[in-house]
């Protein structure tokens, strides 16, 4: 680790320990850490899904039928007849598998205990063999964490845990070509902290046991691997020094000595590294390798190289209008043709290619790293970045294949047919017969849109709005017309906002819209007259005032008292009392500001904000650092409520009751901190006192919780694998209905047309009628004082 990452880390601790020394907290509940009893976790969800009253109630899709999400990994099967049978591994929707060459699709990894998928194998000597490695490796914001390694015999119809639980993330995994039982998988490890399951390693036993056999420190994992295909027993891997921090994207880290390729010709028992030729150690990131099969001499690495292009000048902004960073080389190709001994760049040697290879990857080089060979020609090659990119002189040049979607992470090309090849990236799945001249797309996109959240209008029908990661901000009408057990399937239409966004609706006339804009900016504009309407609303501050600091979703808050007054968070509680047009803050700095924590991603923000229904100026705030706060009088005082055993912790949501003045529900999500425990708790005191409500939930995060509109006593809680039920104000809960696995980030119930709705970060938006549930037609009746039917 380097000396800025270990000071860091040391002053988060000694933090969190003043913290908890000074103000008498108490960590009660202990961290869940272990994939294992993650997925132990699990089965006790599957066992109350089963038994749930709910078990039956159905989740209905509803889209965006035209907007599919992140795919990190594709593989496919050379015909049976005329068809070739396609895997595809995504982001965080789980393995979906074709048997039609696209045309359909299938999910075949619901039921298992996490649906972010690192990387896909299929075993040479028998195709339904096929080997899932859980966890995404590309360490995005939104990535989420696997729990080891699984595997089917039975082309997906079942599957088993085969270990490696506690990885985290996978980066690549790779089938002896002529031994089933030898596999190797590359462990990236955790995205957040610091873990020693990272390395490579290997099953002589078809995954019954693993052995590492290529071990760095708890900070550097394995990215990527290759098999000479000539002598297997040659294998070539890379290592990456990365995390994220809160505050920094992985490529802000110093880099030492630990990135780097490695060759064993003995299996893996003994390694050395091979980098001669390559930058030196502190300027190489992720590397991507592969290797000719016409000539296995000859391997290529993609590398992400930290060496300085030129220096950004003073205001010149990066694409999200921050400050730029100093410009580096990024992605940078070199070849060996000597089977690893010395490297040569090959790529940006001239001007022209120069300029092509820094913007290959943006800002952001740590999330490609893939490179493939024509399985048929060692000079034609393909690297995956913004675009998927084709060099057929070794390297030397490159040019881009404009397939529709931007951003691409796997890539599977024929070996019989090295036309054919089938492209993943962040809009989905394409597929091309001529190399990438034309493109294929499934009819029907994969269902696998990231969204963050949801919001919802009074149109007739409704429509809901969200957030999705990857693409933009869109909306879609939520049609009964067919029956409220039957909605419909709907294209979504772009609107006011970005990748993370949240949205507010004037109820008043269902057209003027709030949108936050990417760390902390607000606009506002007319549905009906969108783009022309949009106007970016927050003010500037004075040069001598700090920024506004905005989480990458920041919080909006249109008053229920008056939906003129619109509050916002930032580092402050901004308010406005004429729909945006002027603003104030009437909060101070509510988080720890702590000035060793800025980095290039904005945190130390207010992720949660919430007024009460029940009186005007009764807020309350949470931080993504853990700070929870009450204000009675408008903003005037601030009273800081993180007691007992609430630990410090980011706040997903807080929510004031709309039924008890004094009541308040709380979710925090430790994500990022790679805890998985459920966090749940409610006040009756205004926040004095909070008492865990989580019960038996077994599954966490938590990002949502919400009170129903009509009863009372029902909650609703959205976690990181289900949707839960309380039909007692949080005394107990059961999983709600029949939804996959899925990261339901946000939930909503309709107050008209009484409609659930969920914000899936994988799966797309689903809805349920809430008659059956929340029984409005009886509660309404019993206020009339009508008879019962």
């Amino acid at each position: 680790m380097s000396k800025n990452l270990k000071a860091n880390f040391a002053k988060g601790l000694a933090s969190l320990f003043i913290v908890a020394s000074f103000t008498g907290y108490s960590q009660e509940k202990k961290p869940v850490l272990s994939g294992k009893e993650r997925i132990k976790m699990f089965s006790k969800q599957k066992e109350l899904a089963e038994s749930s009253p709910y078990k039956d109630n159905h989740w209905q899709y509803i889209g965006p039928t035209n907007i599919s999400g992140r795919c990190t990994d594709v593989e496919a099967i050379s015909p049976r007849g005329n068809q070739y049978t396609i895997w595809v591994g995504s982001a965080t929707g789980g393995v979906w598998k074709s048997v039609n060459e696209g045309t359909t699709f299938e999910p075949v990894f619901d039921e298992m205990p996490s649906a972010s998928i690192g990387d896909l194998a299929i075993d040479p000597q028998n195709q339904d063999v096929v080997w899932v490695g859980t966890g995404e490796a590309n360490i995005f914001r939104s990535s989420n964490a696997g729990c080891g390694v699984f595997k089917t015999i039975d082309g997906g119809k079942s599957w088993k845990v085969m270990g490696l639980e506690n990885t985290h993330t996978i980066g690549r995994i790779r089938v002896h070509p002529e031994n089933s039982d030898i596999v190797y998988v590359a462990a990236t490890g955790h995205e957040w902290t610091p873990n020693k399951e990272r390395g490579l390693y290997k099953t002589t036993d078809g995954g019954a046991t693993w052995d590492k056999i290529l071990e760095i420190d708890e900070n550097t994992g394995v990215f990527d691997v290759v098999l000479d295909p000539s002598s297997p027993e040659t294998v070539y891997a890379t290592s990456w020094e990365r995390m994220r921090l809160k505050w920094n994207d992985p490529r802000t880290f110093e880099k030492t000595r630990n990135c780097g390729i490695w060759k064993s010709t003995d299996g893996g028992n003994n390694w050395k590294q091979i980098n001669t030729g390559l930058p030196e150690a502190k300027n190489r990131g992720r590397i991507g390798i592969d290797i000719s099969p016409t000539n296995p001499n000859v391997l290529y690495a993609l590398l992400d190289n930290y060496e300085i292009a030129y220096m950004a000048k003073k205001g010149e902004l990066d694409s999200y209008n921050r400050q730029k960073q100093d410009v580096i080389k990024g992605a940078t190709v070199y070849k060996s043709t000597d089977a690893g001994k010395t490297w040569q760049q090959t790529s940006g040697l001239t001007p022209e290619t120069k300029v092509y290879m820094e913007n290959h990857s943006g800002t952001y080089g740590w999330v490609f790293g893939q490179i493939r060979v024509d399985p048929k020609d060692e000079n034609t090659i393909y690297t995956l970045g913004i675009w998927l990119n084709k060099s057929t002189d070794g390297g030397k040049t490159f040019t881009p294949i404009r397939d529709p979607h931007a951003d691409h992470h796997g890539l599977w090309i024929d070996p019989n047919n090295t036309n054919y090849i089938i492209d993943a990236q962040d809009g989905g799945i394409s597929i091309s017969y001529d190399a990438g001249e034309t493109w294929k797309h499934p009819i029907e996109p994969l269902p696998l849109a990231q969204f963050y959240n949801v919001a919802y209008d009074y149109s007739m029908p409704f429509r809901v709005f969200g957030s999705i990661q990857d693409h933009h901000s869109y909306y879609g009408t939520v049609d009964l017309s067919y029956g409220r057990d039957r909605a419909r399937q709907v294209e979504f239409e772009h609107t006011l906002g970005a990748e993370g966004s949240t949205h507010v609706i004037d109820p008043r006339d269902n057209n003027t819209v709030y949108a936050s804009v990417y760390y902390g900016n607000l606009a506002r504009a007319e549905l009906d007259n969108y783009p022309a309407s949009a106007k970016q609303v927050l003010p500037p501050n004075y040069p001598d005032e700090p920024a506004l600091r905005g989480q990458w979703v920041s919080p909006i808050v249109m008053s229920p008292h008056n939906n003129d007054i619109i509050y916002f968070g930032t580092q402050y509680v901004m308010k406005s009392i004429d729909k945006g047009s002027t603003w104030e803050k009437i909060s101070p700095d509510l988080t720890f500001n702590d000035p060793d924590k800025f980095g290039d991603i904005n945190y130390q923000t207010i992720q949660a904000l919430d007024e009460s229904p029940l009186l005007h100026g009764l807020l309350y705030a949470g931080t993504d650092d853990g700070r929870i706060w009450r204000t009675k009088d408008g903003g005037k005082n601030w009273d800081e409520i993180r007691s007992g055993a609430v630990p410090q912790r980011w706040v997903s949501r807080i929510i004031a009751s709309k039924y008890e003045l004094g009541t308040v529900y709380m979710t925090q999500t430790g994500r990022r901190d790679d805890d998985f425990q459920v966090y749940v708790w409610k006040s009756t005191d205004f926040g004095e006192t909070w008492e865990d409500i989580s019960g038996d939930i077994p599954v966490g995060p938590v990002n949502v919780i919400r009170e129903d509109p009509f009863n009372p006593e029902v909650l609703y809680l959205g976690t990181d694998a289900s949707v839960y039920i309380s039909k007692n104000k949080g005394e107990s809960w059961n999983v709600l209905g029949d939804l996959p696995f899925a990261y339901v980030h946000d939930l909503q119930v309709h107050p008209r047309d009484n409609m659930i709705i969920i914000a899936t970060h994988g799966r797309g938006v689903f809805v349920m009628d809430a008659n059956p549930i929340n029984e409005k037609e009886k509660l309404m009746r019993r206020r009339r004082y009508e008879p019962e039917p």
